[in-house]
């Protein structure tokens, strides 16, 4: 019998995107989008092939640091005035990777994920919830955010490498 598909919606209180880059080669600066919102279809309780959508308002980041936010939010990285938004859609989910459609500024590109599917539970108003942890890394300037300097030493100062981490609590709708 052919079921409909349930609709999650995520808990923003019970959840965190944020993102890891080397600085300096010698230390690791995190930063985290505070505005975003994602949903999920799934055709049932195991969210295996369920469609997962995600978007972050480039304008929330925050690196505990107005400066590099600033920085951050322009051309030199991510532009926010003329690309708002961060966006994924999953094209697959074994229940273990995640394969989907990561658009940083005008560029989309296929990434995979590691995810974590940590259960459902009930909370204590009656509401379902599922929780993941999302992980994966990409490469900044594969989305065009291309700004680095190099120190006296001839160290570069960001890395092009950065960790995604996604803590994320969906409530069935």
């Amino acid at each position: 019998m052919e079921t409909g598909k349930t609709t999650w919606k995520v808990d923003p209180t019970h959840s965190e995107i944020e993102f890891k880059v080397k600085h300096m080669m010698i230390s690791t600066v995190t930063g985290s989008f505070e505005k975003f919102d994602a949903q999920v279809e799934a055709a049932d309780d195991t969210f295996k092939n369920a469609n997962f959508n995600f978007s972050a308002k480039i304008d929330s980041i925050n690196t505990k640091n107005s400066d590099r936010d600033t920085h951050l939010k322009s051309d030199d990285f991510f532009n926010a005035e003329k690309f708002p938004q961060l966006t994924f859609k999953s094209k697959s989910f074994d229940g273990e990777k995640m394969v989907g459609d990561l658009t940083i500024r005008d560029i989309t590109k296929e990434i995979t994920l590691d995810v974590d599917f940590n259960g459902i539970a009930e909370d204590p108003y009656g509401q379902t919830k599922a929780g993941f942890e999302a992980e994966g890394t990409i490469n900044r300037k594969d989305f065009n955010l291309s700004w680095n300097a190099v120190t006296e030493a001839g160290s570069i100062v960001v890395s092009d490498k950065v960790r995604l981490i996604a803590n994320l609590q969906f409530i069935k709708q």
